[in-house]
């Protein structure tokens, strides 16, 4: 990814993924450095209850792009789906 919206990709969350392994992805992530957990949390702008499908994917897009967008950052115990639509939904936006 050099940056010039071509060819850009986002992580996700697959639909099918259980609470549980959303619970442990989130929290997960929220470990990582430079992933700010604030955006899924009251007051963020992806702040979405009870949407626990939303909250892990926007966390795992960012652990993403901090870490290249490599294919294996977005695997995830095979939970994460790597998507070249924007998954980003009226003031959560998703950073391609």
């Amino acid at each position: 990814g050099n940056g010039n919206g071509n060819g850009t990709t986002w992580c996700i969350a697959k639909p099918s993924t259980s609470q549980e392994k959303l619970d442990d992805i989130i929290e997960f992530c929220c470990t990582q450095k430079g992933v700010d957990c604030g955006v899924i949390q009251a007051g963020g702008n992806c702040y979405l209850p009870p949407n626990k499908i939303s909250d892990a994917s926007v966390v795992m897009n960012i652990f993403y792009k901090l870490n290249g967008k490599l294919g294996f950052t977005c695997d995830f115990n095979r939970t994460g789906l790597i998507v070249t639509q924007d998954p980003s939904v009226g003031n959560c936006i998703y950073p391609a």
